[in-house]
């Protein structure tokens, strides 16, 4: 419905503050699948999308970090660049899908901002010094480096030499991790980088 008539958006965004889940978490799930579809349409409620990652329910501010993600494609008026510190914030979030749903993100917004892959990457590089908690166990961390790994994929493809390096390195550390996916993820990605340098 609202792909016919988008002035429904609106509604949309009421709704993400009813008390009922079903209903908050089903018009986040429809705003999100949206913004990867039609971008240019829910553009003009950016801020609204800004002021969801300060919502009370975690899966509303994963729902926002996607759609801002998404938005960056569209981003005119650069209303990214002005909470880049906001967004990446959420990496020292102590909850692990909040930080992993920062991480994987990135990608996409280095591919829609590539002036500022730089930047992203001396972000996720932090998370080698995430601080475990009840929520973000030394395993969960490994999760989340084997995120930064795949994103660094196009990461790198627009970094300067010296963090591109600095990808590197981060990799090598997980070569040999206990963690098997993690472990090819980051060969995986090694590999293709020797590829790429020939």
């Amino acid at each position: 419905m609202v792909e016919e008539d988008f002035s429904l958006v609106p509604l949309l965004l009421e709704g993400t503050s009813s008390a009922k889940a079903t209903i908050r978490y089903s018009c986040g799930s429809v705003l999100m699948n949206l913004s990867e579809k039609h971008p240019y349409k829910l553009y003009p409620y950016i801020d609204k999308f800004v002021g969801l990652l300060n919502s009370e329910y975690r899966i509303l501010t994963w729902n926002a970090l996607a759609i801002i993600a998404n938005l960056t494609r569209v981003d005119a008026d650069n209303k990214f660049d002005a909470i880049f510190d906001k967004y990446y914030g959420f990496l020292f979030n102590e909850y692990m899908v909040t930080v992993a749903n920062a991480v994987g993100n990135s990608a996409k917004i280095a591919s829609n901002k590539p002036y500022l892959a730089d930047k992203i990457a001396g972000e996720l590089l932090k998370v080698q010094n995430l601080q475990t908690t009840p929520h973000l166990t030394k395993e969960c961390k490994l999760v989340i480096a084997e995120q930064a790994i795949k994103t660094f994929n196009t990461l790198i493809n627009y970094t300067q030499n010296k963090q591109s390096q600095s990808l590197i390195d981060f990799a090598k550390k997980h070569q040999e991790s206990p963690r098997a996916s993690l472990k090819k993820e980051a060969n995986n990605f090694l590999t293709n980088c020797k590829k790429a340098a020939r």
